[in-house]
């Protein structure tokens, strides 16, 4: 049985210069089907936006080597975590990313979908992502890279298989 991506309703948020003011954006829904549907694509999934792991390594790492997935026959990549639309475009302004899509999980529906939802009441989080890496095509999950570990509260935040480098040699050997 071939698993595939969760239905799920992005909330997110477009620049529209008729909007005025100082935050000239407005909101738009994007379905799983919008984004799947019919593509390619690389979805890196992290536990929040502004934290360590995942502004040093994680997303600047796939950021960095954007092209060398396109060229592997991908259509896009996108960094997914559980967070508002507000902060993920702000955390990718901060980062400088220039190319992965920011993908905002703000309810958890999607993560929580695809088994990835955890707590991270620990460290005071709340409900967050799991760290996984994965290819999709026309929405079935063809490759997924979860850290080992997966729990809530998890005490450390592994990093070892979801990174951009695994990704790749991946998609190579495709």
């Amino acid at each position: 049985m071939t698993l595939t991506v969760p239905n799920a309703v992005f909330k997110t948020r477009v620049r529209d210069e008729s909007v005025g003011g100082d935050n000239p954006f407005r909101w738009q829904d994007v379905s799983t089907d919008d984004i799947f549907k019919g593509k390619k694509i690389v979805v890196l999934a992290l536990p929040g936006a502004f934290t360590p792991t995942c502004s040093s390594k994680h997303l600047p790492g796939f950021d960095a080597k954007y092209q060398e997935i396109i060229d592997q026959g991908v259509d896009e990549v996108y960094c997914l975590s559980v967070n508002d639309a507000f902060t993920m475009f702000q955390w990718g302004k901060h980062l400088g990313v220039k190319q992965v899509k920011m993908l905002p999980d703000g309810n958890g529906d999607f993560t929580r979908g695809m088994g990835m939802l955890v707590k991270k009441e620990n460290l005071g989080f709340g409900y967050r992502s799991w760290r996984y890496a994965m290819f999709v095509d026309d929405k079935a999950i063809v490759k997924l890279f979860s850290e080992p570990g997966l729990a809530d509260n998890c005490p450390d935040d592994p990093y070892s298989v979801s990174d951009v480098d695994t990704m790749l040699a991946f998609l190579r050997q495709r």
